[in-house]
């Protein structure tokens, strides 16, 4: 029997502190001290996928591929403009820097109290910030892409001890 489908409503995202490559599992990234971003409007896709490496050969001209690298992808994040909020704030100082920030992102699938959410933690760089003012009609909005520099620390939904 398949499970109740899930929205994104009341997914959360946080920032977290400059973090070295050696925080790379679920419980290193859980002992950090996040900010949440409010505001969030999209969250965007993320995740791995490889590139394909290929060659022919000339026995048979059949061209043949393996798995290359991964790439975690550049996650768009769009946030309605919200000068006072600490989360934003955090994401517009790490766009200035060069370094690798922690994130965590809240999913909202635990089917119910007694269960955890599934978190997911990776490391990025805050490679665009980016003012949309639009138009009369249009609420102000800022875009984010953060270039995913790790692989995905899940920690998927369980039941609470």
């Amino acid at each position: 029997m398949a499970g109740d489908l899930i929205t994104a409503t009341d997914a959360r995202i946080y920032i977290g502190p400059v973090v070295l490559p050696s925080v790379d599992t679920a419980a290193e990234f859980a002992s950090l001290t996040f900010t949440e971003i409010d505001m969030v409007e999209n969250l965007g896709e993320f995740g791995d996928q490889h590139n394909i490496v290929s060659g022919t050969t000339l026995k048979d001209g059949r061209v043949r591929k393996a798995k290359g690298a991964a790439d975690a992808g550049e996650l768009a994040l769009v946030c309605f403009h919200d000068p006072l909020d600490a989360g934003q704030a955090a994401l517009i100082a790490a766009s200035k820097t060069k370094r690798n920030y922690a994130f965590k992102i809240v999913l909202p699938d635990a089917p119910d109290v007694t269960y955890s959410s599934t978190t997911i933690y990776f490391r990025a760089l805050v490679a665009s910030r980016r003012l949309n003012v639009g138009n009369n009609d249009n609420l102000l909005r800022r875009n984010y892409s953060l270039a995913i520099n790790s692989d995905l620390a899940e920690a998927l939904a369980a039941l609470l001890p």
